[in-house]
């Protein structure tokens, strides 16, 4: 599967399970450590950590290797190597404001 492939199937898996605010940041021409980043918002509590099962559950078939993950009823974080997801509740995506970030992070390297 190319990276594309990946992105879009880990975008619709979450879209699937009812994340919410899904947005996929391109640093393949920057210096971070993943090449993508993909943020998605769980419904609150327990769900983000079921959101991250349901990603273990379908992409292992695929193929797909969990390098680390770091579990919190609030923040999910899971390494794929050149993919990293995060899995927040709103308050804390709001909190950390990871997209101001990675959109300056992105445009740094323009």
């Amino acid at each position: 599967m190319t990276l594309q492939q990946r992105i879009d199937t880990i975008v619709n898996l979450l879209d699937a399970k009812k994340a919410e605010e899904i947005e996929v940041f391109d640093l393949a021409d920057t210096d971070y450590i993943a090449q993508t980043v993909v943020l998605a918002n769980s419904l609150g509590g327990k769900h983000t950590t079921a959101l991250l099962d349901h990603l273990k559950n379908d992409l292992k078939p695929h193929g797909e290797e969990f390098l680390h993950t770091d579990e919190t009823d609030d923040w999910v974080v899971a390494d794929l190597g050149d993919i990293i997801i995060h899995i927040m509740t709103p308050a804390y995506r709001q909190r950390y404001s990871l997209e101001e970030f990675l959109g300056e992070l992105k445009r740094g390297f323009q």
